[in-house]
């Protein structure tokens, strides 16, 4: 059974959000549902202004801390990894939303449950790489099995000693950037 990640090269990455784009697309959302997210900071004063992105997502952790806190089991983590929300069984208690680390979840008012990125599961389980991964016009975006270690995004953590954020809190992500 593959354990799936995703590694993110902020080196490469110019904060376009195709990859917000893509997933919006891909799953229907509303403009202000972002399951993928870009945040950009700026550095410096004029003229040398450093321009950094980060996105931001679920990390489909080892340990996740929304499924430890759900009341329902709606928050469930498969067996290859990836964190969903089975949202017959959601209650709208927020209690993921509020447990997350990552800020990675956003509870949809209008549904009345919290939503998240679902790692493109339905395109996964068909060979399909996820909707952000594709998209991406700077190739930052790079999706596997972290278990392989000859899979490409295994090789490339290695190569370019990527690193998940806040490791610090014990969650175990599986989503590693490259800084």
């Amino acid at each position: 059974m593959p354990r799936y990640g995703k590694l993110i090269d902020l080196t490469k990455c110019v904060g376009c959000a195709s990859c917000t784009v893509a997933c919006q697309a891909q799953h229907e959302l509303e403009p202000f549902e972002k399951w993928v997210r870009v945040e950009t900071k700026e550095e410096g004063k004029y003229p040398t202004v450093t321009r950094h992105s980060i996105t931001i997502q679920c990390m489909h952790c080892e340990h996740p801390p929304c499924v430890e806190v759900c009341p329902t089991g709606a928050n469930y983590k498969r067996r290859d990894g990836i964190v969903l929300i089975n949202y017959g069984r959601c209650i709208g208690c927020k209690y993921c939303v509020n447990a997350c680390p990552y800020q990675a979840r956003y509870f949809n008012e209008e549904r009345g449950w919290p939503d998240k990125c679902w790692l493109c599961w339905d395109r996964v389980d068909k060979g399909v790489q996820p909707a952000c991964v594709l998209a991406c016009p700077a190739k930052a975006r790079y999706f596997g099995d972290l278990d392989d270690p000859r899979s490409e995004i295994s090789q490339l953590i290695a190569q370019r000693k990527a690193q998940p954020l806040r490791t610090d809190l014990g969650t175990g992500p599986n989503i590693y950037y490259v800084r």
